[in-house]
C-alpha cells in the first residue's frame, strides 16, 4: 500500500507573495507552528537541501531530516523530496500555485510509503497528514493575507 494525499487552500493574496513567502525556506519556523528549526546545508540553482527539525511531539520525541527542494517559478511548481526517509519508504511532495480571482490557490500533494518496521502504517499517515495539513494551511494562509494587509498602501485624507 501506498499513501496519497491532496489538500489546497485559497489566500487572499498575490501568486508573488504567495509564493515569496512559502518558498523562503529558512523562515519556515516563523510561517510553519511545527518547524522548530532549518538549516539550509546547500542551495545549487533552483534546488535548496535543507535540514528541518520539529517541535517536540506529545511524547517529546523531535523529529529531523534531510530534504531536497526544487522550485519552479515559471511553471508555479515545486518539487521536494526527503532524503533522509526516517520512517518513510519514500516520501515526494508537489507545491502548486494557481492565480484565481480570490487571490493563489496553493495544492499540496504528498505521495509516499511508510517502512515495514515504521511505527504507524500507510493508513494513519495519510489520515494524519490530511489533518495537520489543513492546520498549517489555514495558518499560513492567515500569515501571509495578514502580510498583504501590512504591505497594502494607506490612502491618505486627500485622495
Amino acid at each position: 500500500m501506498t499513501g496519497h494525499t491532496e489538500n489546497d487552500i485559497t489566500i487572499a493574496a498575490p501568486l508573488d507573495l504567495v509564493w515569496d513567502m512559502t518558498n523562503d525556506v529558512a523562515n519556515w519556523p516563523q510561517l510553519f507552528s511545527e518547524y522548530a528549526s532549518v538549516e539550509i546545508l546547500s542551495r545549487e540553482g533552483n534546488k535548496t537541501t535543507f535540514r528541518l527539525t520539529m517541535k517536540p511531539d506529545e511524547n517529546g520525541t523531535v523529529w529531523s531530516w534531510v530534504s531536497e527542494r526544487e522550485t519552479d517559478r515559471d511553471a508555479r511548481s515545486v518539487r521536494a523530496r526527503r532524503v533522509e526517509t526516517g520512517p518513510f519508504a519514500y516520501m515526494n511532495i508537489r507545491w502548486q500555485y494557481e492565480k484565481v480571482p480570490e487571490g493563489t490557490r496553493m495544492v499540496w500533494t504528498q505521495d509516499f510509503a511508510m517502512k515495514p518496521d515504521a511505527p504507524v502504517d500507510d493508513a494513519w499517515m495519510t489520515d494524519n497528514i490530511n489533518k495537520n495539513s489543513k492546520v498549517q494551511m489555514a495558518l499560513i494562509r492567515d500569515r501571509i493575507e495578514q502580510a498583504a494587509r501590512e504591505r497594502r498602501p494607506v490612502p491618505s485624507l486627500t485622495d
